[in-house]
């Protein structure tokens, strides 16, 4: 038996395995999904979730959507169903940026979805609702069963779209029924009226209905009576079961235009049109429509009013922007630089010029040409370290990670290598404890220099092997437009990286930060120190002091502020300018103001200035050596003590000498004893001034000296001789003879030195003074007496 219906809408009724014999005027409720997919892909709405009630109705619906949206390369973002409380169903939606939500569920929980919509903030102009449009009218006032007032309701709903089928055709063509479908809903309601009845949506499908039984009855009945006209010679019968069949066939080709549209069948499923209604200030109005037969989705102009300027996307577009330093910031920067450069170059012409001035040569000319040209790549590095992905290809930027690793490297070597050296010649020279001269070229200070580099290269080359730069991307959480569209932006920044970056810069840091300390150790060590034969050897001090604190706070400040490009750029780009800057300035202007007002100062500055005697010499030796070093003070007034004393022994023993000498004069006597017992006092004596004024003597002669005590006392008397008479005269020529034999020598060795005769160092006092091998000129210290010879 073929069944037909005018308000069946389940889907159940589709599978034709259990029904196969079941049609319907009124579309499915399945019938609006490809109309929901019409209208979706009008939009270029890729991306949707769903939200059904927990029905078995309005799950079949969903099921038949899901294929559908399948079947448009449509993505279901989130799917969700619920029985009761939606508000953890949309709070998940919202949680997976779903904009486009289709809805499956009745008027009384379609007031609670949209109250919880209300309450999360999912209405408006980034979000579209579809729901059902077979909803009661004013559904939302007898619904409403929430704690939401009507109009947080209406706030919310504003904007959706309902989707149902069309109850009665808006085009105004006269049917089978020879009237137009207005003219068939004025005497529909002229008859209600009469009989005093309510209307039901499903009257135009029922009025098709039956024409679709009449037109099927009456084609039937045709075919029947051709059959029977072709088999007039025999006899014609037919069962129940054909007449089905017939029937079946029949209602399958039914095609007539009704008040509903056009009637058409396929598999027992009307084909129909879905209207689309949009509520717009408290009403739905009918924005356009979806012909099922011809698949063409009719929208009215400018009906849809969306709350935006535009149509809601269907996810949060997300558009990736470079976070970048500022073209403002990095012209400013760059022309600073180019200024730095020019500085820079004049510099190194100026040193260049006056090499050869004493003034110039005096401070290492190399030395400064190499200060200079590690400036000069300092401030290249800061044009590329304000390059990024925005002015060069990924391939270019990673090159140039590379090359302004180098530069860098290389430029601060170079010239904090040569503030170095320079620094470490000047602490060799003045820390020196042994006081003796040393001389240090500038060819070692360039071993110095050239050793550093050399490390510096071994460490970029294994660096480049091993693990080189790579450009990363590292990306931000989004954030929202600032001009207000429906978009989010994901900030990104490009980075030069390795796999194994904080090791390589542990190396690095490491090294340079021993050089740091270093450096900083002799400035510190050598700030007192102000010798015009090393004229710029503090402001070196201060430049080390400088470029080791500044490098310190860039590195921090740097690594801090990686997210923030400018920032970044701004305070490294500031760093190696301040500290090239100021270690140039340092180091040349104090020579160009030299130059300029006292050009001879070099000369004047370079003569040592020590007195006319030389206890104003020892004070001022004294005075420069304690600003050296207060040890070595300490070491000079003892030898001058020393000397002090050595000068006054040499007095007491002129003194006892003249003694001896007057005795002998007076007491012959004693000749045998002073011949015996003073000949080595004498020579001690000799041995005393010859460490004294020719500073060739050593002090153990003098120990030896003072240690020594006197075998004899004056006055001790050899035995034999008391014993002897007074009758022998002290003035017979032997005794002068052997008076003259001992006085003689002694003066010969003792004092004629003074006047310039032989060396004091003479062993023997019979020796002549031509067999001394040293002969020299002293001026005389001593007032010799003579009186008695």
């Amino acid at each position: 038996m073929v069944q037909l219906s005018f308000a069946a809408t389940t889907p159940v009724l589709a599978d034709k395995k259990k029904y196969p014999n079941f049609f319907r005027t009124v579309p499915s409720d399945n019938a609006v999904n490809p109309a929901v997919v019409k209208f979706l892909n009008y939009y270029n709405w890729s991306r949707v979730g769903t939200l059904t009630q927990d029905v078995q109705r309005f799950s079949e619906v969903r099921n038949d959507l899901t294929n559908e949206l399948e079947k448009a390369d449509i993505q279901i973002a989130d799917t969700e169903s619920f029985s009761n409380d939606p508000c953890v169903n949309v709070k998940k939606l919202k949680d997976n940026d779903v904009r486009i939500i289709i809805g499956q569920f009745d008027e009384h929980l379609a007031s609670k979805v949209f109250c919880c919509a209300y309450n999360l903030n999912m209405f408006g102009s980034k979000y579209q609702w579809i729901i059902p449009g077979w909803y009661q009218g004013n559904w939302w006032e007898q619904a409403n069963t929430t704690n939401c007032t009507t109009k947080k309701l209406l706030t919310a709903m504003e904007g959706y779209i309902s989707v149902d089928f069309e109850p009665l055709s808006a085009r105004q063509i006269k049917g089978i029924s020879g009237r137009t479908p207005k003219e068939y809903e004025r005497e529909y309601s002229r008859e209600l009226q009469q009989k005093g009845v309510e209307a039901s949506k499903f009257h135009g499908f029922a009025y098709d209905g039956i024409w679709v039984i009449a037109k099927t009855l009456t084609r039937v009945m045709e075919l029947l009576r051709m059959k029977q006209r072709q088999n007039t010679y025999h006899n014609f019968t037919v069962d129940d079961r054909e007449v089905g069949k017939m029937v079946l066939d029949v209602m399958n080709e039914t095609n007539f235009y009704g008040v509903t549209g056009q009637v058409m069948f396929r598999n027992g499923e009307r084909m129909g049109t879905i209207k689309f209604n949009q509520f717009q200030e408290g009403q739905e109005v009918k924005v356009g429509e979806y012909n099922a037969i011809a698949d063409v989705l009719d929208l009215i102009n400018n009906s849809i009013r969306f709350q935006g300027v535009e149509p809601p996307k269907d996810r949060t577009f997300v558009r990736l922007q470079r976070r970048h330093i500022n073209v403002p910031l990095y012209s400013i920067l760059s022309t600073i630089t180019i200024l730095g450069m020019f500085m820079a170059g004049a510099f190194l012409f100026f040193n260049i010029k006056n090499r050869n001035h004493r003034l110039i040569k005096m401070s290492s000319p190399y030395m400064n040409n190499l200060i200079i040209l590690g400036g000069m790549l300092s401030y290249a590095s800061i044009f590329l370290f304000g390059l990024d992905g925005g002015f060069v290809s990924d391939k270019e930027f990673e090159t140039l990670c590379t090359v302004r690793t180098w530069i860098l490297t290389v430029g601060y070597t170079t010239a904090f290598g040569a503030m170095f050296a320079k620094t470490w010649r000047v602490h060799a020279i003045f820390k020196n404890v042994k006081m003796k001269k040393k001389i240090i070229k500038d060819q070692k200070l360039l071993i110095i220099v050239g050793g550093m580099l050399l490390i510096d290269l071994c460490i970029l080359i294994c660096w480049q092997i091993v693990d080189p730069l790579r450009r990363t991307v590292e990306e931000y959480s989004l954030e929202a437009d600032p001009q207000g569209r429906d978009i989010a932006i994901r900030p990104f920044l490009e980075h030069c990286e390795n796999t194994h970056m904080t090791i390589w810069l542990g190396i690095v840091y490491a090294y340079k930060g021993l050089l740091m300390l270093f450096g900083c150790f002799l400035a510190w060590e050598t700030r007192n120190v102000s010798i015009p034969a090393l004229n710029d050897s503090k402001y070196i001090g201060m430049s080390v002091y400088n470029v080791g604190i500044m490098c310190i706070i860039g590195a921090a400040v740097s690594f801090l502020t990686r997210d923030q490009p400018n920032v970044q750029f701004c305070i490294v780009a500031l760093v190696i300018i301040f500290c090239s800057t100021i270690t140039l300035c340092l180091v040349f202007v104090p020579k160009l103001i030299t130059m300029r007002t006292n050009p001879d100062a070099a000369t004047q500055n370079r003569r040592l200035k020590f007195t006319q005697n030389q206890k104003k010499e020892d004070s001022k030796t004294s005075t420069s050596v304690t600003s050296v070093n207060q040890a070595n003070t300490s070491r000079l007034d003892g030898l001058q003590t020393d000397n002090h004393r050595l000068r006054m022994r040499i007095t007491e023993l002129d003194k006892e000498l003249e003694e001896v000498t007057m005795q002998l004069q007076d007491t012959p006597e004693k000749t045998p004893y002073i011949k015996q017992n003073h000949y080595p006092d004498a020579n001690n004596i000799l041995s005393i001034r010859n460490f004294t004024d020719g500073k060739d003597g050593e002090k153990s002669i003098l120990k030896n000296h003072l240690e020594q005590k006197p075998q004899a006392q004056w006055g001790s008397m050899d035995p034999s001789r008391i014993n002897r008479g007074p009758l022998e005269d002290i003035n017979s020529p032997e005794h002068i003879q052997r008076r003259l034999s001992l006085q003689l020598p002694i003066l010969h060795h003792a004092y004629l030195p003074s006047i310039g005769g032989v060396d004091a160092s003479c062993t023997s006092p019979n020796g002549s003074p031509g067999s001394s091998p040293r002969h020299r000129h002293m001026p005389p210290s001593y007032r010799v007496m003579v009186s008695g010879l």
